[in-house]
């Protein structure tokens, strides 16, 4: 898989998520296999550039290449200008946001409100473009609603304005994430480009991602929500795909030591008490499924420390560990 001058180790990339994929959670998708990162969306208001959370969006110290920044905005010029911020700023590869169905992103006729207006999508895509040497890539989805899946088109604008890959999520902006991805729109995609297209959406196992790369023809998987939680999803799915063959499962103690070198990092990159806040969602996220999960949750909310954080999180990951091995 290449995206300009970079190739990549697998064809496998961390979907961009807002309040997720920040420096620290890329940095381990990375370590446990995923191929590329994207970042969490940067506004191309450049108002809210000297703002802390866009400061930390912009972070990409310690980060392997290829660093991709993605970009969200309305406005030809200013997406412009964000791009060429971005890049001053570490980012090697600029990606544009035309997916995002979030209403606050939408009502500005931003992510993928945009795909109702493929005027103002070349004239952005163009700018962006024609502002960096770096290549340009794009998300988006099938269309705004299933009575207009214009991805295909999208897809011929963004080939034509010199984008360098395209990710393409198999829902439309009306279906936000219910419903079930659907890839037919990406394989007719696949078949109109020349580009690499990325397919996105529900793929949350090894043999759903085989089933999409080869249904599709996509060049690439991107990978979302199915990696909260459950970071090493790429290693697993690395494997599989090229052994057919199954990785065991993380034990207990492997997800135990996962999960705190994901809290350290956090802690290090925002601080205590920003730190403890954005850890919350993460530790629920890898404590899903398990037993007495539900009532931990209940009382990890509430800790403000990281001593306390941590405290209760390893007392949980422990006490698993016993009753494995007594049920043993």
């Amino acid at each position: 898989m290449r995206i300009g001058p970079y190739t990549l180790p697998n064809n496998l990339i961390l979907a961009p998520m807002a309040g997720v994929t920040d420096r620290p959670f890329r940095q381990l998708c990375r370590r446990l296999g995923a191929g590329m990162a994207v970042s969490e969306m940067v506004t191309s208001n450049s108002l809210l550039w000297g703002s802390r959370k866009t400061r930390r969006r912009a972070d990409h110290d310690g980060e392997p290449a290829p660093k991709s920044v993605q970009i969200a905005g309305a406005d030809p010029r200013m997406m412009a200008e964000a791009a060429r911020y971005n890049v001053d700023r570490g980012a090697q590869i600029i990606d544009i946001n035309m997916g995002c169905p979030a209403k606050k992103v939408c009502n500005v006729m931003a992510g993928s409100a945009l795909l109702r207006d493929e005027a103002r999508v070349a004239r952005i895509l163009e700018a962006v473009v024609g502002a960096v040497e770096v290549p340009v890539t794009l998300k988006i989805r099938t269309g705004w609603d299933r009575a207009h899946r214009n991805g295909v088109r999208i897809a011929r604008i963004a080939e034509a304005s010199g984008i360098a890959a395209l990710a393409v999520h198999g829902r439309t902006r009306a279906d936000a994430y219910r419903g079930e991805a659907e890839y037919d729109t990406i394989r007719e995609i696949k078949q109109a480009v020349s580009i690499p297209v990325i397919a996105n959406g529900d793929i949350d196992t090894p043999e759903k991602a085989r089933f999409v790369l080869e249904y599709t023809g996509a060049d690439a998987v991107m990978i979302g929500r199915a990696a909260q939680g459950r970071p090493w999803i790429f290693r697993e799915i690395d494997h599989y795909l090229k052994t057919g063959e199954h990785l065991p499962e993380p034990s207990v103690e492997a997800v135990h030591r996962v999960l705190v070198e994901h809290l350290q990092a956090l802690y290090a990159f925002y601080g205590e008490e920003t730190g403890v806040r954005v850890a919350r969602k993460h530790i629920a996220w890898y404590t899903r499924g398990r037993p007495g999960g539900a009532a931990f949750r209940r009382r990890v909310m509430e800790a403000g420390t990281v001593a306390a954080q941590r405290a209760m999180v390893d007392e949980f990951f422990e006490t698993l560990a016993r009753r494995q091995a007594r049920a043993a």
